[in-house]
């Protein structure tokens, strides 16, 4: 064998085993994130080779899977009332992904989880038989809020205080998820994606905005958990006019001076009495401020395990007196979901313990073995229970004597908190409509946030009582008549 030819022949079998030495490589130590890649087009048609489990309200599958007869994909997901559970189940589809618990749970739903599979599965690489989610939903109050929200723009959430079980997840605008589960529905997902797909939104959970009045509720904690406030009747000495610290500006308060003039804060938060709750905010500081706030939630996501993206937010940066004033009264730049604001309430009801919020009960597989449990949620005591009652204390005057009388619901004991936030340059956009409440009777507890976006609310206070507290009452009445 002549020079050339060797060489020719070593260079080739180097070629050889540096292409075994690759093959090997990708088999033994890439095949499985090749095998997961989101862009391998063979998950994909696996998940949808077979029916998916079901996500599953009040003991009835909400979801279902029905066959295609297309080449690619044997099943899709279909959805029943898709526009009522939206908010909770999100989307499966075949062309734009997962979305809300379709995609917390995708493998579980398609059967790729790994606790899914039996000892043969995992011998053969057999996709398994799939999941269940349940959830933690109620239909009667789901639907009630569903339906009351007809004809507005807005949200609400429910929670049972006592559990942290989430009754009632509801948008509107909402969307059929049926519409875009399948392979070709380019057309139906350019429409839901117009206006920055508004109608996809969750509001409920994932869009922070301002809260307005009902943020009170957590400056009157503050001032009551710093001993600020040691007798909500007792006049608080707030003048009224009123000029916020560090300025030259008068901060009216909607129910006039008269009325909101060195008032006791039981009356400041029925009357909501901008004065009272600035003045409070401003004595206690910004860090005080923060810290009560973030005991109830702000400042960070909530799983639900839907994750809420971007937290409710008291400010972390530096404050003027002036911007702390405003934090009081729920403006600046405090924000907050619906689903935040009913935790606030919840709290406040459950004696200052606030319960995880949890949208799911239980995740199984397809012979009913819990897979996961939420059935014991973290519980933080974060008020004294002597605050948390003279708040109860304060909110049932705001339900019987102020603008939460629209929330009261016969036989049960009621506390409300109205609000009203105003938003753009000069209060240019229509103000949001808020109202939030707790209700119990016989033993059972609900709490309730409701939000209005396309309010047409004189920019009163009552604007959240008129709108938004009988929303909260029909979510109230169907738990607590049962």
């Amino acid at each position: 064998m002549n020079k050339t030819i060797r060489r020719a022949s070593v260079f080739c079998l180097l070629l050889v085993l540096a292409l075994l030495l690759r093959v090997t490589w990708v088999q033994a130590y890439q095949g499985k994130a090749l095998a997961d890649n989101e862009n391998n087009r063979r998950n994909l048609i696996g998940q949808y080779e077979n029916p998916l489990g079901n996500i599953i309200v009040g003991g009835e599958a909400i979801t279902g899977s029905v066959k295609t007869g297309g080449k690619d994909f044997g099943y899709k997901r279909t959805y029943t009332n898709g526009e009522l559970y939206a908010p909770v189940t999100g989307f499966s589809s075949q062309a734009f992904g997962t979305s809300m618990l379709e995609g917390v749970y995708k493998k579980i739903l398609n059967g790729s989880d790994d606790r899914l599979k039996t000892v043969m599965d995992m011998i053969t690489n057999k996709r398994a038989s799939p999941g269940n989610v349940l959830t933690t939903i109620d239909k009667d109050v789901q639907k009630a809020a569903y339906d009351a929200l007809q004809g507005k723009q807005g949200s609400a959430v429910a929670i049972n205080p006592a559990t942290g079980e989430i009754l009632a997840i509801v948008n509107n605008p909402s969307f059929d998820p049926g519409r875009i589960s399948g392979a070709n529905d380019g057309e139906a997902w350019k429409e839901l994606s117009a206006d920055n797909g508004k109608a996809m939104e969750n509001v409920a959970l994932r869009k922070p905005q301002a809260p307005g009045s009902t943020f009170k509720l957590v400056t009157m904690a503050a001032a009551i958990e710093n001993g600020l406030v040691t007798n909500i009747d007792a006049p608080t000495g707030t003048p009224d006019p009123y000029t916020i610290p560090g300025t030259k500006t008068l901060l009216p308060s909607e129910a006039g001076s008269a009325a909101c003039n060195n008032v006791s804060v039981r009356t400041a938060l029925r009357l909501s009495c901008n004065n009272v709750f600035a003045e409070l905010a401003s004595k206690l500081g910004q860090d005080k401020m923060r810290a009560t706030a973030e005991k109830l939630g702000f400042n960070a996501n909530v799983e639900t395990p839907v994750t809420t993206r971007l937290p409710s937010k008291y400010p972390s940066k530096k404050m003027s007196v002036d911007q702390v004033a405003q934090t009081g009264i729920g403006q600046f730049d405090v924000q907050a979901t619906p689903l935040q604001i009913a935790m606030v309430t919840a709290a406040i009801e459950n004696d200052g313990k606030l319960v995880a919020p949890h949208s799911v009960s239980e995740v199984t597989d397809s012979g009913g073995t819990v897979l996961e449990s939420f059935k014991n949620p973290k519980v933080q005591q974060v008020l004294s229970p002597k605050t948390a009652s003279m708040l109860r204390d304060a909110m049932k005057t705001v339900a019987t004597e102020g603008g939460g009388k629209p929330a009261q619901v016969s036989g049960a004991e009621v506390g409300g908190k109205t609000g009203t936030a105003q938003r753009g340059v000069k209060n240019s956009l229509p103000p949001l409509a808020w109202f939030t409440s707790y209700g119990k009777m016989n033993n059972k507890q609900i709490a309730v946030a409701v939000m209005i976006e396309n309010s047409d609310t004189d920019r009163s206070e009552i604007g959240g009582g008129r709108l938004a507290a009988p929303i909260a009452q029909k979510m109230m009445e169907a738990w607590l008549k049962k």
